[in-house]
């Protein structure tokens, strides 16, 4: 039922031209609208190999690439730490009717390249969608080995739409255990628009709830209009704070989630200079 109502709305999506990615949102297994999008910016640039990486996927029931999968039979790469993608893969249809590899490693800048390369991944590829809710701005400016036409990479809100910042590389890092807020994770849309830009990929815009922002390369973006971060940051509206014990908090408020952690450290990626979440961020909004 979810694949044919999907579907019916990839058509429609792919027929149309919007003004902004929001426009083109539905959701089939994505978190957000990020299937449409999806749907949308393959319909509108010129893919040479129907292929995506995506890694930071859990089990991989809700991902960013599992409808691409199903709907347009690309073939692909998924990475996590553990073994439930893996199990869910080899336990699912999907595992002999498609072709997707499931890999499980703690992707860090030292193993993200000989990683992609020992899968087969390298050159030009489709999509790649990064979320592994940390080192998010360091290991995708690490990437070397592959030159993806579409890149989806997650942005933490709450550190505005102009500072250039992300949390200090750790290679070892998980968000749970960095604070128990669950707000103190990855970098700014300025920064990873900074990572992307040295990799020849322009911005075009983010998903309503202000978590991912998508690029498209340079040499293939065509007519699609390009936006600055102050242009394309949204506020995000989800409410996913926790207490000490784990419960949720629903902070929403940015000038909240700035506040639960003002003290934390960030690092300004153009300078490389160490500062805070409240020195280098005005609590407001």
């Amino acid at each position: 039922m979810l694949l044919a109502i999907g579907r019916a709305e990839s058509r429609t999506v792919r027929s149309s031209r919007f003004s902004r990615l929001q426009e083109a949102e539905f959701r089939v297994f994505s978190q957000f609208g990020e299937d449409g999008i999806i749907q949308y910016l393959i319909s509108r640039v010129s893919i040479e190999h129907d292929t995506f990486i995506e890694f930071g996927v859990e089990d991989y029931r809700e991902s960013n690439t599992r409808f691409l999968l199903c709907n347009d039979n690309w073939r692909g790469l998924i990475l996590d730490a553990g073994q439930t993608h893996i199990a869910f893969v080899r336990s699912n249809p999907l595992g002999w009717r498609h072709s997707i590899e499931a890999r499980s490693v703690f992707v860090t800048t030292d193993n993200i390249n000989d990683t992609l390369a020992a899968a087969g991944f390298t050159g030009d590829v489709g999509l790649l969608s990064v979320d592994i809710d940390g080192n998010d701005y360091w290991v995708l400016d690490a990437i070397e080995v592959i030159s993806p036409r579409v890149l989806i990479v997650e942005y933490n809100s709450t550190f505005g739409p102009d500072a250039a910042v992300s949390l200090p590389y750790d290679p070892g890092f998980q968000r749970t255990r960095a604070h128990h807020s669950n707000l103190y994770w990855g970098a700014s849309l300025a920064a990873i628009c900074l990572a992307a830009d040295r990799k020849n990929l322009a911005f075009v815009g983010s998903n309503s709830a202000g978590n991912n922002a998508f690029f498209v390369r340079r040499d293939v973006i065509g007519d699609l209009p390009t936006l600055t971060p102050q242009e394309g940051w949204v506020d995000a509206r989800f409410r996913e704070s926790r207490d000490p014990t784990g419960a949720l908090t629903y902070i929403g408020r940015r000038a909240d989630r700035i506040a639960a952690i003002a003290d934390l450290p960030l690092v300004d990626v153009m300078t490389g200079a160490r500062t805070t979440v409240r020195q280098c961020l005005d609590p407001i909004g």
